[in-house]
């Protein structure tokens, strides 16, 4: 059973999954070479995988999105909640959800490669399942995310991506919302906004504009081509956004994929979703957006000392190279 530790020296907790060492390259090696018959994310192989959860009709009767309890979950629903402590050491019961949204049923098609409506279906789950997990009063916060690539900690080439539900809210969000309501304190604005508005203005580092959305390297990269989308309406939480506001974001998050690709000569990426906690009420001070991350550098001895990163591509050349990188319709 999957457990909660917490380190009493940094309040970090971490997800030790015993399940997680069975699935396939737990540890990292190449990804196998598979095809339609033995892999269970195709079309026919629905046996090879927990019942699913959630599905998008496709067509002739077909789905063109799953979503599906994870095989190897690190974290479980279905356990009761318990508390425990050893002197120093803290530990809970490791309640949460671990689901898997297969993103369409082509083997060898990549996000980027899928017309934009099928991506708009797969953020449309997302957010389906992230407003049905809200109502375990125990889950506190949702991550969904996607791992392009084994670099990026993909176990299997077709194309999905992964929602992890926990019963904390962890470090790393809590500083981004603190940070967001210290600046909204100040000066009643929200921090986001601002960026969006400067960055608007200055152009440098801006790679797309459309008309519901902009993306954008940020002006701290933490590594080579780095990419903020946002909504240019204000949403604190993903749950709030419209249909047409996905259809905008995932229009947007198609071409800037296609981008990479080109450029970057389909680097290994993770995709990010930025969020407000569970359950939480609409506010002017947060606001939601993706982050995506090719993965071109490898954190080292600094930064797992430091907690600093160290980039080498300045964010305006990343961003100045993409805007000019053309992509097929």
């Amino acid at each position: 059973m999957p457990e909660l530790r917490k380190d009493p020296v940094v309040d970090r907790w971490v997800i030790i999954a015993p399940e997680r060492a069975d699935r396939p390259n737990a540890l990292l090696r190449p990804l196998p070479e598979s095809d339609g018959e033995t892999c269970p994310f195709c079309p026919g192989n629905e046996v090879m995988t927990p019942p699913e959860v959630l599905v998008h009709p496709g067509k002739a009767g077909g789905w063109s999105v799953r979503v599906v309890p994870n095989r190897y979950p690190a974290l479980r629903t279905e356990i009761q909640m318990s508390r425990a402590g050893n002197g120093l050491f803290d530990s809970t019961a490791g309640v949460g959800a671990h689901e898997v949204v297969i993103e369409t049923a082509e083997h060898r098609k990549s996000l980027a490669d899928l017309p934009a409506a099928q991506i708009e279906s797969v953020l449309t789950a997302w957010q389906e399942r992230m407003i049905d997990l809200s109502r375990d009063l125990r889950l506190k916060a949702l991550f969904a995310f996607k791992n392009q690539g084994a670099p990026a900690g993909a176990t299997l080439p077709h194309a999905h991506s992964q929602l992890v539900a926990l019963p904390f809210v962890p470090p790393a969000l809590a500083d981004e919302l603190r940070g967001a309501r210290r600046h909204y304190d100040d000066k009643e604005r929200c921090i986001f906004c601002d960026i969006l508005a400067q960055e608007l203005r200055d152009k440098e580092r801006v790679v797309l504009e459309t008309e519901g959305a902009v993306a954008l390297s940020p002006y701290a990269a933490r590594s080579p081509f780095e990419t903020w989308l946002f909504l240019r309406e204000h949403r604190s939480s993903f749950e709030s956004a419209t249909g047409q506001e996905l259809r905008s974001v995932a229009d947007a998050l198609r071409t800037v994929l296609r981008k990479i690709d080109v450029a970057l000569d389909r680097p290994a990426y993770n995709l990010l979703l930025h969020t407000m906690p569970l359950r939480e009420s609409r506010n002017d001070w947060y606001h939601w957006h993706l982050e995506l991350k090719p993965v071109l550098t490898l954190q080292a001895g600094f930064e797992w000392a430091s907690g600093c990163y160290i980039n080498p591509t300045p964010p305006e050349e990343a961003a100045g190279f993409l805007r000019q990188t053309e992509t097929a319709p």
